[in-house]
């Protein structure tokens, strides 16, 4: 079934400055990616913390969390995480769009679903940061189990064992959480957005 030719996009009577006012900052999409065991739920999860506790609204959108519900019709064929990453960046997109920064927490592998990611948000606004650890360490945390599965066959297209992870050519921020503290790393990320002017000390 093809795309209707009668679909507008229908803007509401609020600019995007005007919702920025109520938040008190810009809304923006904090990409977190990288292989499984990098660390980007758990360093999603404090950032969030971190910035609501801030003043600042903030939302995580996560992997496992969104195939619960709103991809849970998607497999993990190549061609299923690319729609799963297409899906996520339009939502994202919304949330900065509404003021929010949403903070995403996907392996996407792919640059290709990356990059459609920033041009759903508009670059000034994403900021693609690469949890760029070890393979070796990634497996040996293997907080779910999943490596030991893929090795062992039980797990096919799994990114690192026999599903390729694209790594990222130039993100606003690399984070090697083998060397870095969860805290460290979310300083960094904070950091970030001050300096681009996404968000001010706490208010």
């Amino acid at each position: 079934m093809g795309k209707s030719e009668n679909i507008v996009w229908s803007a509401g009577f609020l600019s995007k400055s005007e919702r920025e006012q109520l938040t008190g900052h810009k809304g923006c999409v904090v990409w977190l990616t990288g292989l499984s065991g990098s660390g980007k739920s758990t360093i999603a999860k404090e950032l969030e913390l971190s910035l609501v506790k801030s003043g600042n609204m903030a939302y995580i959108l996560d992997g496992d969390n969104i195939r619960h519900g709103l991809n849970s019709d998607l497999g993990f064929s190549d061609d299923g995480r690319d729609e799963n990453i297409r899906r996520i960046g339009e939502v994202a997109a919304l949330f900065a769009d509404a003021g929010v920064i949403a903070i995403t927490a996907f392996i996407s592998p792919f640059a290709k679903g990356r990059e459609q990611a920033r041009r759903a948000a508009g670059n000034s606004r994403f900021f693609e940061v690469f949890l760029d650890v070890p393979l070796h360490v990634c497996e040996a945390r293997d907080p779910k189990g999943l490596y030991g599965k893929a090795r062992k066959g039980e797990i096919s297209n799994f990114t690192g064992i026999d599903s390729v992870y694209e790594k990222p050519h130039a993100p606003e921020l690399v984070l090697d959480t083998s060397a870095l503290s969860v805290e460290d790393s979310v300083k960094m990320v904070i950091l970030m957005l001050k300096r681009n002017n996404f968000i001010e000390d706490e208010r």
